[in-house]
């Protein structure tokens, strides 16, 4: 049937792996489709450019992270628990890829954020949307807290565009240093942020 889905896909993995290792200005075409085990023919049949690759990356990545991040946001625990979730499973996956590879990868499109968002007009607005849906996500969990009381925020837009700087920052610092340790300090800056407190037993209270 000659070219195939299945060549895609090869692409976009081997793609991925190399952004997140050497990021995206450095690599060519060429090198991607070594990687991928398919023919450089191949890869313009299914992109007509690298920056179309990836843009195609950004998607599939985001795709896969908002799967995460609606599972550990959209869960039956109480709000504020559920962004320790979302800060738990960010520190896992990032000591999982320090055991892997030797190396904080930290987050991929805060990679390309420092690397591309002045240089590719279409890969900064796709970046753009990304995080504007991650806050979107954060910011729901922030308004029930606040009707709750268990968070004292002026506007949980603000507040959520706050929590996930703070994650992005931490993360940037982990990758930095090599060294997961940053990302410890996630829960209680964002308790800081959000006017709240975690007792030692019992729910959360403003």
């Amino acid at each position: 049937m000659g070219r195939t889905s299945d060549a895609r896909n090869k692409i976009l993995t081997a793609a991925q792996s190399l952004i997140e290792v050497r990021g995206y200005s450095a690599l060519g075409v060429a090198e991607i489709c070594k990687a991928a085990g398919v023919p450089k023919g191949s890869f313009y049949y299914f992109f007509e450019s690298k920056e179309a690759l990836a843009l195609a990356v950004l998607d599939e990545h985001w795709s896969a992270q908002r799967r995460d991040w609606a599972s550990a946001l959209e869960s039956d625990q109480e709000p504020l628990l559920r962004l320790r979730a979302l800060f738990e499973r960010t520190e896992a996956a990032q000591r999982a890829g320090q055991a892997d590879c030797g190396t904080v990868s930290g987050c991929m499109f805060g990679n390309l954020t420092l690397e591309m968002s002045n240089q590719t007009e279409a890969i900064r607005e796709r970046l753009q949307q990304i995080f504007d849906a991650q806050v979107d996500m954060v910011e729901e969990v922030i308004a029930e807290a606040r009707e709750r009381g268990d968070a004292a925020v002026a506007d949980p837009r603000a507040a959520a565009r706050s929590v996930v700087a703070q994650l992005e920052g931490q993360v940037l610092f982990a990758k930095l240093y090599n060294d997961t340790a940053p990302l410890e300090a996630l829960w209680q800056n964002c308790l800081a942020l959000l006017g709240a407190r975690l007792p030692e037993t019992g729910p959360v209270t403003a």
